[in-house]
């Protein structure tokens, strides 16, 4: 074991390392300034059981209802072979529907890293003709080629590296053959009513359809092959309005790429944070509560009001961050100017001299901001 290694299994304890999945790598991109989570998922800590010993569980999570509608309509939207399936997707992209499907079940009962091998090995197998497609296209007045059957990759399993692990993913489907690219498929239960969806939603597929993308490429990239040759643009499967429906939806996924391949190289840095780290800082959740939460406290952590819906440890950095800007949200604490603490926001609002001078100008706003309000009152 290297010395970061060693001192990541320090901080965990005697337990194993908690393996990372799309869900867990997207959620790293919702607050990558904050020391206190990269360390602890760099360790592979047990965040759920940590949180509960310091007495502040986390209070999010999927209900088994939403799981059990989630793959319902995951099988409804898959069944005959992916055939409706394979029009939904080739209409949004804008190709012809293939003439035929060939549907291949990674989701077989290995072990991860043997259905890892297979799946690498047959997506690999796929390229051959989608790369001939791209090398020989239809001429300008030869129409699209629909005579070789669409190829479709239930449940493959990707390997990703996060802070020197490897992590084994899961996405819905991956489609190759379709416009000469591979797509991701991503299948949600959350409804699209009216053509819009829950934004919340809507983002965190987003970010944990760019996990699978990323892991795609990588894949292709170890074997010799072009990575764009994986799509940017992801084909989001959603239930119209309040029906079963299906609907198909193109993501454009670029940017969260970017924030995702910036967070896992952080990640893969960790003896830089670590170095920050006091030398005895423990999160293993079989010590002592309140030794636990003084250690804690010795991390720098950044919260902000939507960790609460991606962290287990949230609820403890919202009590660890009472009086403080942040807690308001990050559009709060950006526009104070990056004053800390809600007591000395109220003092410069109330005519207190800014003893820093680059507050002056926040110092400055506050005090219109406080006379505006004032009056606003005063002539109501």
């Amino acid at each position: 074991m290297t010395d970061t290694e060693q001192r990541l299994a320090a901080i965990r304890g005697d337990a194993p390392p908690k393996r990372h999945n799309a869900r867990t790598i997207a959620a790293l991109t919702g607050n990558p300034g904050c020391t206190r989570r990269a360390v602890l998922d760099g360790a592979g800590v047990d965040k759920p059981a940590l949180a509960e010993r310091v007495g502040f569980p986390a209070r999010f999570g999927q209900s088994r209802f939403a799981i059990t509608r989630g793959n319902m309509f995951e099988a409804q939207v898959k069944a005959d072979g992916g055939a409706e399936l394979l029009r939904l997707v080739a209409e949004r992209l804008g190709v012809p529907v293939p003439a035929a499907v060939h549907w291949t079940d990674l989701d077989a009962g290995d072990d991860p890293a043997t259905r890892a091998r297979r799946s690498a090995a047959l997506l690999t197998e796929a390229l051959s003709s989608v790369e001939s497609d791209t090398a020989d296209p239809p001429g300008a007045d030869e129409p699209p080629r629909v005579d070789e059957p669409a190829a479709l990759f239930d449940h493959p399993m990707l390997g990703l590296t996060v802070a020197g692990q490897r992590v084994h993913l899961e996405p819905d489907l991956v489609a190759a053959r379709l416009g000469g690219r591979f797509h991701v498929v991503e299948i949600k239960s959350f409804p699209v009513i009216d053509g819009q969806a829950d934004p919340a939603k809507l983002a965190g597929a987003a970010v944990q359809s760019a996990v699978y993308v990323l892991a795609l490429r990588e894949l292709l990239t170890a074997r010799g092959h072009d990575p764009q040759l994986v799509s940017h643009e992801v084909v989001l499967v959603c239930p119209r309005d309040f029906s079963n429906e299906p609907v198909a939806h193109l993501l454009d996924v670029r940017r969260q790429l970017l924030v995702v391949r910036r967070q896992l190289d952080r990640m893969d840095r960790l003896d830089t944070l670590l170095a920050d780290v006091p030398a005895e800082f423990t999160a293993d959740p079989a010590a002592d509560p309140a030794a636990l939460a003084d250690s804690l406290a010795r991390v720098p952590a950044r919260y902000a009001p939507d960790c609460l819906a991606s962290c287990e440890l949230a609820y403890l950095c919202r009590h660890e961050a009472q009086g403080q800007t942040g807690a308001l949200g990050r559009p709060v604490r950006e526009a104070l100017g990056g004053i800390a603490d809600v007591a000395e926001v109220l003092a410069l609002a109330g005519g207190e001299t800014a003893t820093d001078p680059e507050r002056a100008e926040a110092a400055a706003l506050l005090r219109t901001a406080a006379r505006l309000r004032a009056d606003a009152l005063a002539s109501a």
